[in-house]
């Protein structure tokens, strides 16, 4: 709005060359809800690759403690 404000003063009209065609109820439902899938979605893969991180630290270090009690025997 202050563009267009600015630009009045100095006697330059704005014109929009590529604006958003105005949106129906349903395309803007639509679009919503692939948003929230998606926000799930990644939240749902990061907890199992959290998971699976927590997963194989684990295995790696019991690994590593049966490595260092063989060694002690």
């Amino acid at each position: 709005m202050l563009f267009k404000s600015l630009s009045f003063l100095g006697g330059v009209s704005v014109e929009i060359a590529f604006g958003e065609e105005p949106k129906d109820s349903y395309q803007e439902l639509v679009e919503d809800l692939i948003e929230i899938v998606t926000s799930f979605a990644g939240k749902l893969y990061g907890m199992r690759s959290h998971r699976k991180k927590k997963l194989v630290d684990g295995f790696k270090k019991l690994l590593e403690e049966v490595e260092e009690s063989e060694r002690g025997s």
